[in-house]
């Protein structure tokens, strides 16, 4: 589906998904670090339970959200990584804070 430009000098983060560490380029969203780390979606449909994943990649459908850093509903097209960031995929509506 999504192929990665190579970027010879490119500086690396180490970004967690699911427990799975994953390294990818600085710059990258967190969709494409998502899917580095073998994640075919971000996140399960509150309605459906349906499995959903980024699919305008410019922050337009909101099918891409996930929580970040335990906050729900980031959009993971429009998120650049950060080094130590932790990324969980999110099921239904997310989680939110009391």
């Amino acid at each position: 589906m999504f192929k990665r430009v190579f970027k010879p000098n490119a500086a690396m983060v180490t970004v967690t998904v699911e427990d799975k560490q994953v390294t990818v380029p600085a710059g990258d969203s967190v969709a494409a670090a998502v899917f580095s780390a073998d994640f075919g979606h971000t996140r399960q449909s509150a309605i459906s339970d349906s499995l959903r994943a980024p699919y305008c990649m410019m922050g337009v459908c909101f099918e891409c959200l996930v929580e970040i850093d335990g906050v729900a509903n980031q959009q993971a097209c429009m998120t650049p990584v950060r080094d130590g960031m932790r990324i969980r995929l999110q099921v239904g509506a997310g989680r939110f804070a009391t």
